[in-house]
């Protein structure tokens, strides 16, 4: 079963390709061992990057510096996995109305940049409600529709890529300064785009969430135990 798993998952990296996702409920053993091997690669990457921090001084990230225990396991273990999994994975499967939802979410945070900018505060503020009109409008419009576009099927692995490496850099945000030397920082987020996203396309969006989720949490519990 591992050996199995293992092969799937390295032929799928080589090739990414858009395959339709099968119920959680039959892919249990499939999950057990993506999440275990998660985890190990974790260990080995946390090693690695502990040496590199201590050698380069990066500072420690500062994303959740501030809050409580409750609302920090909160963020981490639920909110996060859910919010993020939903906006770099969400979309994977190509659904035209995911796509059009992931891209009025871009243009809303653009938007919403433009007003903490002051560039053209009342334009981007009435911009920011219409885009939020037009999401719930065309996911209605489209929701009936489940046939990816011909051009996001053809160039899945592009789209893969680029999720996993958003998904990564934009980790970066989580440290005081940002330099090349935060950039290797990032590795434990590479690692998890690429298993995440292939728990994503095998066995649906709730499959990545729950291992994103199993990740923050075994990764918030060794921070806590360290920091005590």
């Amino acid at each position: 079963m591992i050996r199995t798993v293992l092969a799937d998952f390295r032929a799928w990296l080589a090739m990414p390709r858009l395959i339709t996702p099968t119920p959680l409920r039959t892919g249990w053993r499939t999950w057990g061992v993506m999440l275990g091997l998660y985890l190990c690669g974790l260990v080995v990457i946390g090693a690695v990057l502990a040496a590199w921090q201590r050698a380069m001084h990066v500072p420690a990230p500062e994303a959740f510096r501030g809050f409580s225990g409750p609302v920090l396991a909160v963020a981490v273990v639920l909110a996060a996995p859910i919010g993020e999994e939903s906006l770099f994975r969400g979309w994977l499967t190509g659904r035209p109305r995911a796509l059009w939802l992931l891209a009025m979410a871009i243009i809303a945070g653009l938007m919403l940049i433009a007003v903490q900018w002051h560039w053209h505060d009342t334009a981007a503020s009435l911009g920011f409600v219409a885009t939020l009109t037009a999401a719930l409008v065309g996911w209605l419009v489209l929701r009936r529709r489940t046939e990816p576009p011909r051009w996001f099927a053809h160039g899945f692995a592009v789209w893969f890529a680029l999720s996993v490496a958003v998904f990564a850099l934009a980790h970066m945000a989580n440290y005081p300064r940002l330099s090349w030397v935060v950039v290797p920082m990032v590795m434990p987020q590479l690692w998890a785009g690429l298993v995440f996203g292939y728990l994503r396309m095998r066995h649906g969006l709730i499959a990545s969430i729950l291992a994103h989720a199993c990740g923050n949490a075994a990764a918030l519990a060794m921070a806590l135990t360290v920091s005590h």
